[in-house]
């Protein structure tokens, strides 16, 4: 089950996170909603979330936390697709990428895991989108809890956190 709620230009939007607050402030257009997650969902939040919302996983994007050559670094991938650290270590110009522990994730963005939003992160790290992205008039993402996607064009999820556009998704690996 899942409610919608729309954002507007004029900043009626719901509140309540970090994510959400960004969209307000900047007039971003987006929809709001909460997902109420499978009580055995196994395959992840963002599978998750594409079954209950009925959605392609393909345009269900999970946000990431890993570490290039040791700084940290945001990616965000297709839910049906892994995250390729190698493709991601090229893309953001280092040599070595590996995931970040949970916890570290947790204090670095302000979110708790399963909840991570690529958006009002606690701490600002470079974020790449999987290219796919590009090919999509919108994707979802957390809105900063596990119950919680946004659904918002790429070029604007793009232009708001200054990310940019790699292959960094392996689509032949699903989880």
């Amino acid at each position: 089950m899942a409610k919608k709620r729309r954002g507007t230009q004029n900043g009626s939007t719901a509140t309540g996170t970090p994510a959400l607050e960004l969209l307000r402030v900047t007039g971003t257009p987006h929809e709001t909603i909460t997902v109420q997650h499978s009580l055995h969902q196994k395959a992840g939040y963002a599978l998750d979330t594409a079954q209950v919302l009925g959605e392609d996983p393909a345009c269900i994007f999970k946000t990431l936390m890993a570490q290039v050559d040791g700084n940290p670094v945001c990616a965000v991938v297709p839910a049906n697709a892994t995250l390729n650290l190698k493709s991601l270590a090229k893309a953001a110009s280092g040599k070595h990428a590996a995931m970040l522990e949970s916890a570290k994730a947790e204090r670095l963005t302000g979110y708790v895991t399963g909840g991570i939003s690529p958006l009002g992160q606690k701490t600002s790290s470079p974020v790449y989108i999987d290219v796919s992205a590009q090919e999509l008039p919108h994707i979802y993402v957390s809105g900063g809890k596990r119950s919680l996607s946004v659904r918002l064009a790429p070029a604007d999820l793009a232009t708001l956190t200054h990310a940019t556009f790699a292959e960094i998704a392996d689509r032949s690996r699903h989880f």
